[in-house]
């Protein structure tokens, strides 16, 4: 009796450089958003805080006003619009006000435009050029795993993609695949310091680990932002990919162009793989209570 076929699904990362001009870029990710639809994908990635420039480089009071609610956030009602036409699964990122709140969050949209639910943002950096901590609360949703029509997902943002708790928590739930949203480049305080290699193994490493696709997607361009202390200036590196279960690379974007990444996997297949590995089979989460701990004390 001949196996049946797996459950294939295309994936996509989005590449590009933003203007601070939110119409524009929501103009553009449509734009590669459908140019990734003819080249098959069915679940598609647009990086973080893409309807406009990183703004997280100053603290400023008035960039607040950039945040906008959840519920009926225009660009998200676009996505659900576009979504439902082309039949692909879109998380969305945006800057969210929740009352007095803000989060750094994505609300993932199936195929049909369903609004299938919000992640917000966990981790929050606070670094020269990275100062999100003056916009953002620590996210409230816990790590979660949306069921689309294609399959299971889980969503990170940015600064969660260097926590491997993070991409563990995801699998665990029935993440089939993990996506991260991103914006990282150079760091105004150290011109000498370039963190992409850095970046792309540590991303390698969770989709290994849980065995798991994963994709990564990044800005490019560089951006000056006027800040309490003068201009300071990110050069977002891009280098945008999509890594398959064993951490390997199949995709990668360079640092430059704007780019749209397809790969195809079979999720029946690496299923049978992962537990075939046993890596969850043979965890001892009985042993991990250090994981609460600062110091590694008991």
């Amino acid at each position: 009796m001949a196996a049946a076929a797996g459950r294939k699904v295309a994936v996509a990362a989005v590449q590009f450089a933003c203007t601070d001009v939110e119409a524009e870029n929501v103009a553009t990710a449509e734009r590669l958003i459908r140019e990734a639809h003819k080249k098959g994908a069915k679940i598609v990635l647009i990086q973080e805080l893409f309807e406009g420039h990183y703004f997280c480089q100053a603290q400023r009071m008035d960039f607040f006003r950039r945040a906008k609610p959840y519920k009926g956030n225009p660009t998200i009602a676009r996505m659900q619009q576009l979504a439902k036409e082309l039949e692909v699964v879109i998380p969305v990122s945006f800057f969210e006000e929740a009352n007095n709140a803000h989060y750094n969050s994505v609300a993932i949209i199936d195929a049909d435009g369903t609004d299938l639910g919000l992640y917000r943002k966990s981790h929050i950096p606070d670094g020269p050029g990275y100062q999100e901590k003056f916009y953002f609360n620590p996210g409230d949703t816990g790590f979660k795993a949306f069921k689309t029509k294609y399959a299971t997902i889980g969503v990170g943002i940015c600064w969660d993609q260097w926590f491997p708790e993070c991409a563990r928590a995801m699998a665990l739930q029935g993440a089939e695949i993990l996506f991260y949203p991103t914006a990282i480049g150079s760091e105004p305080q150290d011109g000498n310091l370039d963190s992409r290699e850095h970046w792309k193994r540590v991303m390698q490493g969770h989709a290994g680990a849980n065995l798991v696709p994963l994709v990564a997607s990044n800005r490019i361009g560089r951006e000056t932002v006027e800040t309490e202390h003068g201009k300071s200036t990110i050069t977002f590196y891009g280098n945008s990919f999509i890594a398959g279960p064993t951490g390997e690379i199949v995709k990668l974007a360079n640092d430059k162009d704007e780019e749209v990444l397809v790969a195809e996997f079979d999720l029946d297949e690496i299923k049978s793989t992962r537990h075939g590995w046993g890596i969850f089979r043979d965890r001892r989460p009985e042993l991990y209570k250090v994981l609460l701990t600062l110091d590694g004390e008991k």
